[in-house]
């Protein structure tokens, strides 16, 4: 504060107003000297020094110059005897002397003092127009800026942040991030202020937070690390608000591979993703489907009612599109009424994945055929689609989306609202696929299925019951074979009303042989699907089965088969267990084909295992299937189980089997299935 008042002095003083003041700072000194103390008394420059130094301090060096001549004369002629002369003998020039040298060092300690003081002043000028600079340049940038000790708790926060982030001032201060924001922004901030801790390197990364609001913004973000002069550490940043940026990148992404009408990719994102599918098969191959879809008669929706009719229709069928395709795959629109649908990942089989495109297909026709509501008008659209696989030989982009499109115009020419494979033998396929399903379909509802039955022998000559096979006499095909639409039945679901039917058939054939002597005693075996026994109320359909037949249940096996131990083999157990009280048998069916556990073998409430055809075929000829049938027996005895053979042909098998302990025997050495007339035919021969 004394610095400072001298600086102003010596800048609003003029010299002659210093050498005026000096001049009555002396006469006061004067003055006070001879009010203390008598002239003669003695210390001369008792009060003439301290008023020389002073105005040397305050008002320079001049004044103090003129004060110090004034004290010099003053004193020596005043306060030393004797008084207004001047005698070398008085001796008094020695205390003149020692007030001179004692005055020009003063003067010479003040100049230095003074300087260091004017330099120190300029100084903390300079420093406190520096930081006076900084902190107008960090409050009122259009950016955030903070400093953190090395424990993350700021000790910085410039005014920019406190508002855009609604905090008080202050009220941040000794605060971590866990404290201002939300946790995932707060780990966030904390991993890259680690970042800059460990390696002591600055760091530019890109950051996202929220604002109260919840609004997300983008920020560019440098953090450095910093040391005081104490060795403490801390972590300062910067960071500029990108958020419109990104936001025009994104609009920009957008125009350059989004459709502005429906929002859909466009040709070049779909060419883009469709080049890195193939590029991936390359590598592995995957097949995959392409569905070129293309609204039939668009053009007169447009010339009728104008363009924005059709804009409206697009955008819907767009939503449509969007609410019907799998989630991973792609939907794009390439223009005009064209969309394509790039389905990833389907079934390695070609066959398998044509049904599954054809599926998705079906789908969007039927999607797409529903009735729209234009402008308050009611519109009926329908689509044409072109289908063609990919991904299982290397080829070029352009060669899938040709073909789907070529497929596209074969499913016009087949009369518009129906799809076509651009392969013609996957076309057929597909189509024969189809037609099978759609009748069999219509086989149910009309019950165009019966049973045939292959008699199961004990030993060589006696019957102890039979399996019960379905057949589908198709009215134009004939005799269906199982293996061509029990695939189908399980693909669609339709197994479960088959094996409902055949459950309620042969409950009512062993009815029927209740009141027959000969057949009374025999079994029925029925083949269970393990999509069927999932159903929850499985139990409930055999015992309501039994119940309007009035079947024995101790007659009737269900034959299982190894897939339904693959998972939830606690609820198989149980409906077992419930299905065994009522007095139905079980046998393994297939058993040795699938991966059933021993350890839950040993739990399951079997009665029978059934040896696989495939080993019994190879008896004699392939050692391996040799040993697992010989096994097989083996295993059911140590289990408790009986065991029977299917697929035995010759007497030589039949010899093997009997021989290392299995007794039960099903096959054409036997019989074939047989319908039910003929069954009944060899029953009576075989009890004559």
């Amino acid at each position: 504060m004394l610095n400072r008042t001298l600086i102003l002095l010596h800048r609003d003083l003029s010299l002659q107003s210093r050498y005026v003041l000096a001049i009555a700072i002396f006469m006061l000194a004067f003055l006070l000297r001879l009010v203390v103390l008598p002239t003669d008394a003695g210390l001369p420059f008792l009060t003439l020094y301290p008023a020389t130094v002073a105005v040397f301090y305050f008002l320079g060096t001049k004044p103090g110059l003129v004060v110090t001549a004034l004290a010099a004369l003053s004193g020596y002629y005043a306060f030393i005897p004797p008084h207004w002369s001047f005698s070398l003998e008085n001796r008094g020039y020695y205390l003149v002397s020692i007030y001179l040298i004692g005055a020009t060092l003063s003067a010479i300690v003040i100049h230095q003092l003074q300087r260091y003081a004017q330099s120190l002043h300029h100084t903390l000028a300079q420093l406190q127009d520096s930081e006076n600079r900084f902190r107008s340049f960090m409050d009122c940038g259009h950016f955030l800026s903070w400093m953190k000790d090395h424990k993350g708790r700021y000790v910085y926060l410039n005014q920019h942040s406190e508002n855009f982030f609604e905090l008080t001032p202050g009220s941040w201060l000794g605060k971590s991030d866990f404290e201002i924001f939300p946790k995932m922004t707060a780990l966030g901030l904390q991993e890259n202020d680690l970042k800059v801790l460990q390696t002591n390197q600055s760091l530019t990364v890109e950051e996202t937070s929220a604002k109260m609001d919840g609004e997300t913004c983008h920020w560019l973000s440098t953090r450095f690390p910093y040391s005081d002069s104490t060795g403490r550490q801390y972590i300062g940043g910067i960071a500029v608000d990108i958020t419109e940026r990104r936001q025009a990148e994104k609009m920009i992404e957008d125009l350059a591979f989004y459709d502005s009408l429906t929002g859909l990719p466009n040709r070049r994102l779909l060419m883009d993703r469709l080049k890195h599918i193939l590029d991936t098969r390359a590598r592995q191959p995957r097949i995959g489907a392409l569905l070129f879809i293309d609204l039939d008669n668009f053009k007169a929706l447009n010339d009728t009612y104008g363009h924005n009719h059709g804009d409206l229709l697009l955008q819907q069928v767009a939503r449509r599109l969007q609410d019907n395709v799998r989630k991973g795959d792609t939907l794009a629109r390439l223009g005009g009424d064209e969309f394509v649908v790039l389905l990833e990942d389907l079934n390695n089989n070609t066959l398998e994945a044509a049904t599954q495109a054809e599926i998705s297909g079906d789908k969007i026709l039927r999607v797409l055929g529903l009735p729209y509501l234009l402008d308050g008008k009611t519109h009926r659209s329908t689509p044409s689609i072109g289908i063609t696989l990919f991904g299982d030989v290397q080829e070029s982009i352009e060669g899938p989306l040709k073909r789907a499109d070529l497929a596209m115009y074969q499913a016009k020419a087949a009369g518009r609202n129906t799809l076509r494979f651009f392969d013609p033998q996957i076309q057929a396929a597909v189509t024969a696929r189809s037609e099978l399903e759609a009748d069999l379909r219509t086989a149910i509802t009309r019950q165009q299925f019966i049973l045939h039955y292959q008699p199961q022998m004990e030993g060589t000559d006696q019957l102890a019951g039979a399996e019960a096979l379905i057949r589908w006499q198709h009215p134009v095909r004939g005799m269906v074979a199982p293996g061509e639409f029990i695939p189908i039945a399980e693909d669609t679901g339709l197994i479960l009303d088959l094996g409902r039917w055949v459950l309620e058939a042969a409950c009512a054939q062993l009815a029927l042989w209740a009141g027959q002597p000969e057949r009374a005693r025999l079994t029925i075996s029925v083949n269970v699907s393990s999509r069927q026994f999932r159903q929850p109320d499985f139990v409930n359909q055999v015992s309501a089965s039994l119940t309007r037949s009035g079947a024995n249940p101790r007659l009737l096996k269900l034959e299982l088969t190894e897939s339904l131990l693959v998972s939830n083999v606690e609820e198989v157990i149980e409906k077992m267990v419930v299905l065994k009280k009522k007095g139905i048998s079980f046998s393994l069916d297939d058993f040795g084909t699938g991966y059933s556990s021993l350890a839950y073998l040993k739990r399951l409430p079997l009665d029978q295992l059934k040896i696989d055809q495939s080993f019994v075929r190879d008896i004699g000829l392939n050692a391996n299937n040799t040993v697992i049938a010989k096994t097989i027996i083996t295993l059911a005895g140590s289990l408790g189980l009986t065991v029977i053979a299917e697929g035995v042909e010759t007497e030589a098998q039949r010899r093997f089997l009997a021989t290392h302990g299995c007794t039960a025997f099903q096959g054409y050495l036997f019989s074939r299935p047989l319908p039910i007339d003929e069954f009944d035919k060899l029953t009576e021969a075989s009890t004559m």
